[in-house]
Parts: C-alpha cells; sequence; structure tokens
C-alpha cells in the first residue's frame, strides 16, 4: 500500500488572489508594525514632554514658592530683631508658616518615582524647621521681652538660613537634573519618532512599488501576452495555438481562448462544407427554377392555345346541336328531345369551362404596367356588371371607402365583381345583405367581403379556391367553380393573400366572410409607360 504525498503548494501555483493577498498582508504587517511602534513612541513623546512642560513646571514653581516664603519669614523676623517694629512681622504671618508645611506630597505627585529627590528635599524642609526652632522662634520671644538678640545670636541665625539655602540648592540641582534626563529621554524619542515616521514612508513607498512590480508581472505581462496571442487568432492565424503564462487564473483562461479557437476553426471547417452545400444547392435550385419556369410557360401556353383551339370544333358542335333542337324538336320522341338537350347544354357548359380556364391562364401572364387604381371605380364597374343579378335578388351592397392600390384595374375589378357574384350566388332564403370593408395593417390593407348567405364549413375553407372545385351540385347553384380560384390567383399576383373567415367554435356556419390584402406601396409621381405584349387569340 503507498502512502499519498502531500500537494506542496508552490509559489508558482497560487492562483493569483493568492499572491496578492501574500503581498498585500507582508506589506500591510510591516507598514501595520511600524505604524504600531510609531504609536507607541507618539504616546511617550506626549507622556515625557507633559512631564517636561507641566510636572517639572509645577514642581519648581511650588519648590520656589516654598524658599520665598522662607526667606519673606527669615527677612521679618531679622528686621523685628533688629527694629523692634511689630509691623515688621506682616511677611511672616503672610508667609503662612511653611517650616510647618510639607511640600513632598505636592512634589512627589509631579515628579517621577524614579527621578524623585526625596532625600533632599527633606532635608531641605528639616533645615527651614531647624532654623525656625532654633532661631526664629526664641528671636521673636526675646524681641517681645524688649531684650533684642545679640550681633552673635544674628549671625547664628544668618548661618541657620544659609544652611536652609545650601539644602534648596542641593534639592533644586537634583530636580532640575530629573528635568534634563526627562528632557533628555523626551528628544530620544522624538527622534525614533521622527525616523519612525520616514520608514513609515520608505515602507509605504517601497511597498507600493513592489505591489506595481508584481501587479505588472502577474497581471499586465500576462494579459498583454494573451491579448497578442487572441489578436493572433483574430487577425486570421486561427491555426496559431495559443500560449499562456502568469498565474493559474490566466493559464485557464489561455485554455479557454484555445479551446474556444479549436472549436472555432471546427465551426470554420464546418462553415466552409455548408456553404459548398449550399452553393450547390442553390445551383441546384436555380436549375429548377429555370427548368419549373420553363414548364410553367409552357403549361400556360398549352392551356391558352388549347382553349382557343377548342372554341372552332366546339361551336360546330353546339350550332349544329342547336339547329337539330330547333328543327326536330317534337318529332322525335321524348328520349331524342332529352339527349339533344343534353348534347346543348354540355357544348354550352364546355364553352363556359374553356373560356373561364382561358381567363384563368391570363392571369399573371399577359401582365400590364401597375398603375395608379381607384378601387371605388373597380368596385362601382363590378356593381355594374352584377346589375341584373343583385335586382333579381334583391342584394343590398354597403361599402367602406376604398383606397388607391398599385395594381392592374381590371383584375381587381373582376376581384371584387366575383367576391360580390358569390355572396349574391350562393344566398339564403334571406335578400342577400353584402358589405366590402377595409382597414389598414402595417404595410397591407385588409379587405373582407362578408355576406348573409348558407356559409361554408371549416373543412371546406381552403378547398374553394382550388380551380373547377364545386361544393354543391351544378343542378343546385350554376358555374364552373373558377370564380374563387380566379380570385385566389388575382390577390397573390397583386402580393397580398386570401382566405375564408372560420365562425365560433361550435356555431353553424351563417354567413362568409371572406377577407384579402394588398401591400400599401408607394404611388409614382410619373409612371413610366411600358409596353406589353399578349398573344393574339387564335380563335374569334
Amino acid at each position: 500500500m503507498t502512502t499519498r504525498q502531500p500537494t506542496i503548494w508552490k509559489p508558482a501555483t497560487w492562483p493569483l488572489h493568492t499572491r496578492i493577498g501574500v503581498a498585500l498582508g507582508a506589506v500591510g504587517s510591516l507598514l501595520l508594525g511600524v505604524v504600531a511602534v510609531s504609536a507607541a513612541l507618539q504616546v511617550e513623546s506626549r507622556r515625557a514632554q507633559n512631564v517636561v512642560i507641566s510636572d517639572y513646571y509645577d514642581a519648581l514653581r511650588t519648590s520656589q514658592s516654598y524658599l520665598l516664603a522662607m526667606v519673606n519669614s527669615e527677612t521679618a523676623v531679622r528686621g523685628y530683631a533688629l527694629s523692634g517694629d511689630k509691623s515688621m512681622l506682616e511677611p511672616l504671618e503672610q508667609a503662612g508658616q511653611p517650616w510647618n508645611t510639607s511640600i513632598e506630597p505636592l512634589i512627589a505627585a509631579k515628579v517621577p518615582k524614579e527621578t524623585m529627590p526625596t532625600a533632599e528635599l527633606q532635608a531641605f524642609e528639616t533645615a527651614s524647621a531647624t532654623w525656625y526652632r532654633e532661631w526664629a522662634e526664641p528671636t521673636i520671644r526675646q524681641t517681645e521681652l524688649k531684650q533684642p538678640p545679640s550681633r552673635a545670636e544674628v549671625e547664628r541665625g544668618q548661618q541657620l538660613f544659609t544652611q536652609v539655602r545650601v539644602a534648596y540648592d542641593r534639592y533644586i540641582a537634583v530636580l532640575r537634573k530629573g528635568r534634563e534626563n526627562t528632557t533628555s529621554h523626551l528628544m530620544e524619542v522624538t527622534d525614533l519618532l521622527f525616523v519612525a515616521v520616514i520608514a513609515s514612508a520608505l515602507i509605504a513607498v517601497l511597498g507600493g512599488v513592489l505591489l506595481w512590480y508584481l501587479m505588472r508581472r502577474w497581471v499586465n505581462k500576462p494579459v498583454s501576452h494573451l491579448a497578442s496571442e487572441a489578436r493572433l487568432v483574430s487577425d486570421g492565424s486561427v491555426e496559431h495555438e495559443v500560449s499562456t503564462l502568469g498565474p493559474p487564473e490566466f493559464v485557464r483562461l489561455g485554455e479557454d481562448v484555445n479551446a474556444m479557437r479549436e472549436r472555432l476553426v471546427t465551426q470554420i471547417a464546418a462553415s466552409e462544407a455548408a456553404g459548398r452545400a449550399v452553393a450547390q444547392a442553390r445551383a441546384a435550385l436555380e436549375e429548377q427554377t429555370v427548368e419549373l419556369q420553363r414548364s410553367n410557360t409552357e403549361l400556360e401556353q398549352f392551356a391558352y392555345v388549347a382553349s382557343h383551339d377548342l372554341q372552332e370544333p366546339l361551336r360546330k358542335v353546339a350550332s349544329f346541336c342547336q339547329m337539330l333542337e330547333r328543327r326536330y324538336s317534337g318529332q322525335l320522341d321524348e328520349r331524342a328531345d332529352q339527349y339533344i338537350h343534353f348534347a346543348v347544354d354540355g357544348a354550352k357548359r364546355m364553352q363556359q369551362l374553356i373560356n373561364d380556364l382561358l381567363e384563368f391562364s391570363r392571369v399573371g401572364r399577359l401582365t400590364k404596367p401597375r398603375t395608379d387604381v381607384d378601387l371605388m371605380d373597380c368596385l362601382r364597374n363590378g356593381l355594374f356588371n352584377l346589375q341584373t343579378a343583385r335586382e333579381e335578388s334583391g342584394a343590398e351592397v354597403t361599402w367602406d371607402e376604398l383606397p388607391h392600390v398599385l395594381g392592374e384595374a381590371p383584375l381587381l375589378t373582376q376581384l371584387l365583381q366575383n367576391l360580390i357574384g358569390n355572396a349574391i350566388k350562393f344566398h339564403s332564403d334571406e335578400p342577400p345583405r353584402i358589405h366590402i370593408g377595409v382597414r389598414r395593417d402595417g404595410d397591407d390593407w385588409e379587405f373582407w367581403c362578408a355576406d348573409n348567405g348558407i356559409g361554408i364549413e371549416p373543412e371546406y375553407a381552403d378547398r374553394v379556391f382550388l380551380i373547377f372545385q364545386r361544393l354543391h351540385a351544378k343542378e343546385t347553384y350554376s358555374g364552373t367553380g373558377i370564380g374563387l380560384a380566379m380570385c385566389k390567383k388575382i390577390v397573390e399576383h397583386h402580393g397580398g393573400r386570401i382566405w375564408v373567415d372560420e365562425p365560433a367554435h361550435g356555431a353553424s356556419p351563417s354567413g362568409t366572410t371572406v377577407r384579402f390584402t394588398l401591400p400599401v406601396e408607394r404611388i409614382p409621381a410619373v409612371p413610366e409607360p411600358t409596353e406589353s405584349t399578349e398573344l393574339s387569340d387564335v380563335a374569334s
């Protein structure tokens, strides 16, 4: 069994955030340490400054006040002894008996314990008490008894007070020495604080430079390298493999870019292959389109020519059948008369079918230049052509104000005429009520022809637009079944579409609404005249 070796986390494999964190931590820790030392030195400097400026000043002022009180007392006692004037003792009374008061607590509260001149202060206070006890007090009593002191006693008092001065000088010397030591300490702390501030500034500057260098090495250089590699690929060198350097994040980013490049190479190859396939398919489609156009042209020519060629023999058949019907009607038996009637009726319907087929084949083939067409004129012409049918059926036709469109006026007239004619033909027991409506729908005009006729079942909504498709027997409704197919071809020839509205779900058909659209096109200011070549009718 093998033991797994621990993973060594080398700095070269550290992520970028770890590297930045370590660098910031090191610089920050060093700077924080210097700032902490600076703060401690600042506190110590403030303390020493307060001791030198405030505490020692108060101690020296208190000591000087004590000495001044002793000097005033000595002068007052000596003057009283020499003059015997009681008023000379007033300074003694104002001094507050300093020989009976110790200033040691006041001095100890101000001066640091390690520099407190306790022995010298006690010696000074002892000398002051000794002067008063051994000379001042006895001299005052003797003077009050009119026994002034002798010169020797006065000199002895001066000597005792000289000891007081000597003790004071020793005490003050020690106190000032302590102040000087504290002042020296303050200067040292101030110098160290200055050094710490300079060190903090240097560390901040050097740390910023170090971080700038590291960021340039860890971020700028890898990013610039990766950007140059990506530019090579974007400039067209898609086969160039992207190399990376720097922290693991940039290495992974480079690997992702390289993987994207490989996918791009694959997609480009697939796109080129697809492009070639599309080009081949387009070429085949164009060939098929040309072939289809040729075939459609031939079929249209065939239908047109065939329709014309069938007219002449069909006229002869119809003419002779009608002659037989007129000449021999009633001379033959009833069955013969019926056969002759069937032949005449079939010839007439055949002629109608051929004429309708001929008109259907002409739509879209014998085109004329599109002009500005007023649909209101087309509607009026269509209604005029249907005047007899409208009067016989009692039809009422209403309409909205129809717009102008670009198109062929005869075809659009036939479109409206066929729709209204169908609505009149397939009416219910009630007189036909027909409405032609219009509304703007974006880039199209949407028209509709709504009636109250027998309606169309939903399953036959698409079938009615097929040529020669009938939903009723010819004995019930006349016609060849080409009317709506003609409408569909005219609408599509003008760039629109046509459909039948379906009745609501579960409702029985009641009336029919046929809708169609025509483009809203800009009407040219000056239409250019064009010539259209139509095939001349083969049969008159």
